[in-house]
């Protein structure tokens, strides 16, 4: 079984940074893939971004300023967000990928005008 951990969620002013980390319960290498998400209130989930062992990609609205990158070694995902805006205010959940799909409970990034 995977759980996954998210930890780095807070209370920012707009234009501030805050670094979101997702901690797996087994070595993330044998995962497809791995991503952010964000769900704020009244909207749909979306991906914010994603990165296989090679690759990574990234919503049109964060590139740019978010940077997604992983640690093997620590089985960690991050999500570096800087310049952040009040439309970046979401619950950002963890996710993995291989024949599952597994998912953080979220942590919540609301950020100040």
């Amino acid at each position: 079984q995977v759980q996954l951990v998210e930890s780095g969620g807070g209370l920012v002013q707009a234009g501030g940074s805050l670094r979101l980390s997702c901690a797996a319960s087994r070595n993330i290498f044998s995962f497809n893939s791995m991503g952010w998400y964000r769900q704020a209130p009244g909207k749909q989930r979306e991906l914010v971004a994603s990165i296989t062992n090679t690759r990574a990609n990234y919503a049109d609205s964060v590139k740019g300023r978010f940077t997604i990158s992983r640690d093997n070694a620590k089985n960690t995902v991050y999500l570096q967000m800087n310049s952040l805006k009040p439309e970046d205010t979401a619950v950002y959940l963890c996710n993995a990928k291989n024949y599952y799909i597994y998912w953080g409970q979220g942590t919540q990034v609301t950020v100040s005008s």
